[in-house]
């Protein structure tokens, strides 16, 4: 957490930390704290998250969720207490090139808000699919496809934890595994993931 010249936290502040604390996780998912930026508001929380999985626990989607809480408000926001977050995967090259690919993944988005009960507003953001050649002395995979989402919100609910629960659903999502409770047949790979 981000605090200004050793402020504690505001209580509605405090508050929406404590319900992060609460949010079960996928195994699948690392969650780790990052340095908060420091000028996007009074108050900033940052989180880190990868999706391992596989024999190897390769990485398979990663990204990161800010919490911003501004107790005087701001009108952009229409609130106190924004989320913004980034979301990169790799993507088979097939899927790369499908012109519905943005559509899909910002539906990924808000269907995990909506499923995971969180209210909110002010819903904006960018879908952006990559593609990435390597020549020389580069080492790794000749071509790779990336999806990249970037979204914030303002979070209109005291429950900050759904907020939390949609990201990493999100995230699961876009790195292809099962849904919880079934387990993959084929290789630890989803079809949509390299």
């Amino acid at each position: 957490m981000t605090t200004t010249a050793g402020q504690v936290a505001p209580a509605a502040f405090q508050a929406a930390l404590d319900q992060f604390d609460l949010v079960r996780v996928r195994p699948e998912i690392e969650l780790g704290e990052l340095p908060a930026p420091t000028r996007l508001a009074p108050w900033s929380h940052a989180v880190s998250a990868s999706v391992l999985w596989g024999g190897d626990r390769p990485e398979s989607a990663s990204g990161r969720l800010i919490l911003l809480y501004n107790p005087d408000g701001v009108t952009a926001w229409d609130g106190t207490l924004r989320v913004v977050i980034f979301v990169t995967a790799e993507v088979d090259d097939e899927i790369a090139r499908d012109p519905l690919l943005p559509d899909v993944a910002w539906s990924w988005l808000t269907d995990c808000l909506e499923s995971s009960g969180a209210a909110f507003t002010a819903l904006g953001g960018t879908v952006t699919s990559t593609s990435s050649t390597r020549f020389g002395d580069i080492a790794g995979p000749g071509r790779t496809d990336d999806l990249e989402l970037r979204a914030s919100w303002t979070a209109t609910d005291e429950n900050s934890g759904l907020h939390l629960a949609a990201f990493t659903d999100l995230l699961a999502i876009a790195a292809g595994l099962p849904p919880e409770g079934v387990a993959a047949i084929s290789r630890p790979v989803s079809p949509n993931v390299r």
